[in-house]
């Protein structure tokens, strides 16, 4: 079987082997397999994640992407290459232009130019609204499409394992439009304390908790959180949180009886170490 192999895509496409797999399992492309079931891509499976991707650099909603193009697959011919037409964005709209015009692929609608000088076009797919700055863009972009907090944070766990970049955008968007989004909270600060950086980390565990006080995570996240920033009786009263919303949660119990311990506060250690080990013992 001919076709690109999942490496060479990410080569030529600039991407890394795993984010061409999670556009793969987004719906943006259907690859062949070969008989040892590895992907194979066709030179019109390359050109549409090529598009993809520019899209999506644009902050176009990935619903979106898809949607539009599967209308453009049904709308050209099947003897048209996609590098015939040129996509792109304007404002909030995906827009195609080829020799007959300009339309918009998820409608079909003809597009027409008001701007003679082409000044207020976005020429290639990294473009944006003109006189608007990016929060601003994407925020009405979000509206407009009707995309929820829970979209957008659906998303983020979607991307993930692939792209955590791009999962870190999709909480921040989710929290653009609810600011008490609990859960973006905690995954927004997992992403930030697994990349290093604890204190930013710390205040979307706290804002999760004022939201949801009978989160044992978000608890147990920022018990982690405080430590690692030296606050060490915060962090003690962190993890005796986690162990009462989640009196089973051992790791919260260890890490509480190992900073009762160094806090001198041995009566605390005895009784978190006891659980941890009776819990431990069950498994």
């Amino acid at each position: 079987m001919t076709g690109y192999s999942t490496s060479e895509v990410a080569k030529i496409l600039g991407l890394s082997p795993a984010q061409v797999r999670g556009y793969v399992r987004a719906g943006f492309v259907s690859p062949e397999r070969d008989q040892d079931g590895n992907m194979r891509f066709s030179f019109p499976d390359l050109a549409f994640l090529r598009t993809a991707r520019g899209l999506i650099t644009s902050r176009v909603p990935p619903r979106r992407i898809k949607r539009a193009l599967e209308r453009l697959r049904e709308r050209l011919p099947d003897d048209r290459p996609l590098n015939e037409v040129r996509i792109g964005t304007e404002g909030s709209r995906i827009v195609v232009e080829d020799a007959a015009g300009r339309w918009q692929p998820e409608s079909g609608q003809a597009v027409f130019d008001f701007d003679p000088a082409g000044q207020g076009r976005a020429a290639a797919p990294t473009a944006n609204v003109a006189h608007r700055s990016f929060d601003q863009a994407r925020r009405r972009q979000a509206a407009e499409d009707a995309l929820t907090a829970d979209d957008w944070f659906e998303w983020g766990c979607e991307l993930e394992t692939d792209d955590p970049k791009g999962a870190r955008d999709a909480y921040e968007q989710a929290l653009a439009l609810d600011p008490d989004h609990a859960s973006a909270h905690v995954n927004l600060g997992r992403l930030l304390h697994e990349g290093g950086d604890p204190g930013a980390a710390e205040p979307h565990y706290g804002r999760a908790l004022e939201v949801r006080p009978e989160d044992a995570t978000a608890a147990y996240n920022l018990g982690v959180a405080l430590e690692d920033l030296g606050k060490l009786p915060e962090a003690l009263l962190a993890y005796q949180k986690a162990v009462r919303l989640e009196p089973d949660n051992a790791d919260a119990h260890y890490n509480a009886a190992s900073l009762a311990e160094r806090l001198g506060r041995s009566a605390e250690a005895v009784r978190h170490l006891a659980a941890y080990r009776k819990l431990t013992r069950k498994t």
